[in-house]
């Protein structure tokens, strides 16, 4: 029995092997509640899309030939914030999931994933939770553990100017979108990130993003 249409989800599948779109438009057809609306093969594809398609949920995979998957995933769920994104991807690397967290995404799973538990997260994001795939949790929680330092401390050696900055970084700000929001050359905006990188103790973006987050939550939680 074909599942109620108002029932079904839409799916757009964003990834530039056409083995994996296919064998994802195949394997999908056993569930009829979930409705491949469109596939893409770039970023800007991906997003052009989104909106003209405006599906329920976005399968999108990290990199991209013009791009990566989390900018992509920036742009889609500003131009389209009822899209849910879950990344289906080959990478299992802390800093990519991390990346992908900040950047808005709801889910994260390994392509290694069976036909049933990716449906089973494709039905779990659609309905307004997040999913992360068993075998990065372990080590994402570890990573963030391994970033948290004296708080306090290290953040007073920060100035004000680099304290916008550190927490534009964890709203997933690019350099260029820090600028314009703090009325700075992009020149500028380099030379604090760089600041922040040496005083925190980090090499990269998601690190620093994960170190504010830490932070912030550590200080609201202190009575």
């Amino acid at each position: 029995m074909e599942a109620d249409e108002a029932a079904r989800t839409r799916l757009l599948i964003v990834d530039d092997h056409e083995i994996v779109r296919v064998g994802l438009q195949m394997l999908l057809k056993r569930w009829p509640e979930i409705e491949v609306v469109g596939e893409a093969t770039t970023a800007a594809e991906g997003i052009a899309q989104a909106r003209n398609l405006s599906p329920d949920v976005v399968l999108m995979d990290m990199r991209l030939p013009d791009g990566s998957g989390v900018d992509a995933c920036r742009e889609i769920r500003a131009a389209c914030p009822a899209a849910r994104v879950v990344f289906l991807t080959a990478f299992a690397d802390e800093s990519a999931v991390v990346s992908a967290v900040f950047s808005g995404a709801d889910g994260y799973l390994l392509k290694e994933i069976g036909g049933e538990a990716l449906v089973s997260a494709i039905k779990t994001v659609a309905q307004g939770q997040s999913i992360l795939d068993p075998a990065v949790t372990n080590a994402v929680l570890d990573h963030l553990r391994s970033i948290s330092t004296p708080g306090d401390m290290v953040r007073s050696e920060l100035s004000r100017q680099e304290q916008q900055v550190l927490a534009l970084v964890a709203e997933g700000k690019t350099n260029k979108e820090i600028a314009a929001a703090l009325g700075l050359s992009y020149k500028t905006v380099k030379n604090y990130l760089s600041n922040v990188f040496q005083k925190i103790q980090v090499t990269h973006r998601s690190e620093a993003a994960a170190f504010y987050v830490r932070q912030t939550q550590s200080g609201a939680n202190r009575p």
